[in-house]
């Protein structure tokens, strides 16, 4: 027989269930059709709120922060047409971009390349970028009615997980695809999870549950999260409220596809240098992670001084320590409320932990040591705790319901118009990093991508200025240095070209190893007209780094000034061995066998050019040549004719010449 305090324990139980909903009494047909459509209205109102909150991006261009390496300035991602776009795929899905081994994402901005014309990139990768942040939302919306939060709580958690003004970073930076890629194949494994626990698993369950998980996996390595939130949703719907061996084995084949993953990334993390080299190291990478978390938890309600980066301080301040009773606070509300079968803190709280934990940079790899981007998906968490409270609330007390729904309003309305205000910070280069600024002065980063923007604007008094603060931060940053004498080596004039060789010179003092420094002053002794130094500088780099491509292209140009066409050509060949995507040396490759009178040559390496880029006249009217050399007069022709509608001139006497000449 039950003893007294056993009854009490089991009365609390039934009621904290029936508080959560958990136990549904039966719709009639009519009321189940009514309660449908609400909530299909519902969601589409939540799509529209959010879009309307991310306008801006739409109108947003790409910035100098890794877009360059993810897809604007990435080969595999810029040479896909119709001719490479399988081969450039399996190199996607073979190699990693800084570190980061997320091909999916990088094909996804191939398929844009390969489908939309360059013009309108960018306004189709925000666009892609929205959307997929709207199907994660919708999943949300749809995740928190199987939770049974009912539909106000759903709308509360996927309006939080739609508009919160932490989701910018991941919306409107393109580079930050992977967030919103991720997160869709993340929560929609995650509702087919919780669907297939509540009515019951069959075999498309199963298949739409990996799928999606591996896709996430491709996509971000922080999906290797999913099967500690399937532990999650194991607790919160069974009837013990415990967490079983049984629920942990069941997800192994999941935990050993995190595991796969995971080991992938952290070995090109490590390739890449980004988990040796950071700025502090030891325990003092743990007050690190305390006080990130702190943040967040802060963030989550006050969205305060965000910005897309948040540089490591020079010292630690005692706040830093301090934190660290965040770790122990959450530590101990989570065993407390384990313990206690506070189901909804257990869950949400152990739900944000499980998809922060290993992004609080305790093990570091990095600029910064926070990210707004990094609580995409952990957030979901902590909002579920909110929305479960504003359900109970308002189910409990009707007579607060207005008062309640409308502070709500005010909050959601409060975070849609900093959501909105923030979107418009990722603007341009510009915008972003003098937001930056606003809050950290005494960082590099900042000040110098800001300089490099400046300087391809033209801006130059800006860009000098801006390199100037660098450099007067950090004296010894040799990547200062590099640049600046790029904007120097823009102008033609001897008095810049001298100056841009100063400014090589001093990035080669400071840093002799780096290949691109000694390859740029290659370029300027070529430009200031002294082959043999352009051409040494050039050997030098060779020796340094027999792969590094652009090495081949400026000796190839110096060779052809020169009148050695051998040795240019020899040159261009070891670039297309490197990069044999690259139409443009294909294109200098057939002038050169023209040149020489091998035209059978030249006609196959103009038809390399042609099939990567078939819009360039230029190309046609060289192939013309090649043509008429061979006496394929009607193919010369021909190649006039498309190179004059491609709106390239070319020679006018080669034109006419090809032209009147009878077949």
């Amino acid at each position: 027989m039950a003893s007294k305090k056993e009854k009490k324990q089991k009365k609390k139980l039934d009621k904290q269930l029936a508080a959560t909903n958990l136990k549904q009494p039966k719709k009639t047909k009519s009321s189940k059709s009514a309660f449908q459509t609400k909530q299909l209205i519902s969601a589409a109102l939540i799509l529209l709120i959010t879009t309307l909150s991310f306008i801006p991006t739409l109108d947003n261009q790409y910035v100098n922060w890794d877009d360059d390496k993810n897809f604007a300035a990435n080969e595999n991602v810029t040479t896909t047409n119709q001719k490479t776009f399988w081969s450039n795929t399996a190199k996607i899905f073979k190699s990693d971009v800084i570190g980061n081994y997320n091909p999916l994402t990088i094909f996804t901005f191939a398929l844009e390349q390969r489908l939309f014309d360059e013009k309108k990139l960018p306004f189709v990768r925000h666009l892609n970028n929205l959307l997929l942040h709207l199907c994660c939302t919708f999943f949300v919306f749809w995740i928190g009615i199987r939770l049974k939060l009912g539909t106000e709580g759903a709308i509360l958690l996927a309006l939080l997980f739609g508009i919160h003004p932490m989701r910018v970073e991941s919306v409107a930076w393109v580079t930050e695809r992977k967030d919103v890629l991720f997160g869709a194949f993340y929560l929609a494994s995650l509702f087919y999870y919780i669907r297939g626990k509540q009515d019951g698993f069959r075999l498309k369950d199963h298949i739409y549950i990996g799928l999606f998980f591996f896709l996430a996996l491709l996509a971000k390595i922080q999906a290797v999260f999913l099967p500690l939130s399937f532990i999650l949703v194991d607790y919160y719907l069974s009837k013990e409220a415990k967490l079983t061996v049984k629920s942990i084995l069941t997800k192994t084949p999941y935990l050993i596809g995190s595991l796969i993953i995971g080991f992938v990334n952290i070995h090109f993390l490590r390739l890449q240098g980004s988990i040796d080299e950071q700025a502090y190291s030891g325990i003092t990478r743990v007050f690190i992670g305390s006080y990130s978390l702190v943040v967040y938890y802060i963030k989550a309600l006050i969205p305060y001084k965000l910005s897309p980066l948040y540089p490591y301080p020079a010292d630690l301040h005692w706040t830093f320590y301090a934190s660290i009773i965040s770790f122990i606070g959450t530590a101990g509300l989570l065993i407390w409320a384990y313990r206690k079968k506070w189901r909804v803190w257990f869950f949400g709280l152990g739900f944000f932990m499980v998809n922060i934990f290993l992004m609080l940079q305790i093990l570091g790899a990095g600029q910064g040591f926070l990210a707004d981007r990094f609580t995409y998906i952990a957030y979901l968490g902590l909002f579920f705790i909110f929305a479960y409270y504003l359900n109970q609330t308002i189910t409990r007390r009707p007579q607060l319901r207005v008062v309640v729904l409308a502070v709500c309003g005010l909050i959601l309305a409060g975070y849609a118009y900093l959501t909105f205000q923030q979107s418009k910070v990722w603007q341009n280069s510009d915008t972003l990093w003098s937001h930056v600024l606003k809050y950290y002065q005494n960082s590099t980063v900042p000040w110098g991508n800001r300089a490099n923007y400046y300087r391809d604007a033209k801006k130059i008094p800006e860009a000098l200025s801006d390199y100037g603060q660098v450099i007067k931060l950090k004296p010894k940053n040799a990547e200062a240095y590099n640049s600046r004498a790029r904007l120097y080596f823009n102008f033609n004039n001897r008095d810049s070209l001298i100056k841009a060789l100063d400014n090589y010179n001093k990035a080669i003092e400071l840093d002799p190893s780096k290949t691109e420094f000694v390859v740029n002053r290659g370029a300027t002794y070529a430009k200031l007209g002294d082959s043999n130094k352009a051409i040494a500088s050039l050997n030098q780099a060779e020796q340094l780094q027999p792969s590094f491509a652009n090495i081949y292209l400026n000796r190839s140009v110096i060779y052809n000034q020169m009148g050695n066409l051998p040795l240019a050509l020899k040159d261009i060949d070891k670039y297309l061995s490197l990069k044999a995507n690259f139409p443009d040396m294909w294109y200098e490759k057939g002038r050169i066998h023209n040149r020489m009178e091998d035209p059978q040559k030249g006609l196959a390496a103009f038809n390399q050019a042609i099939g990567l880029n078939g819009r360039n006249g230029a190309y046609y009217h060289e192939r013309a040549k090649a043509h008429y050399m061979l006496k394929n007069i009607r193919e010369a022709k021909q190649d006039i004719r498309t190179s004059q509608q491609l709106g390239h001139k070319g020679n006018p006497e080669t034109t006419e010449r090809i032209l009147r000449t009878i077949e």
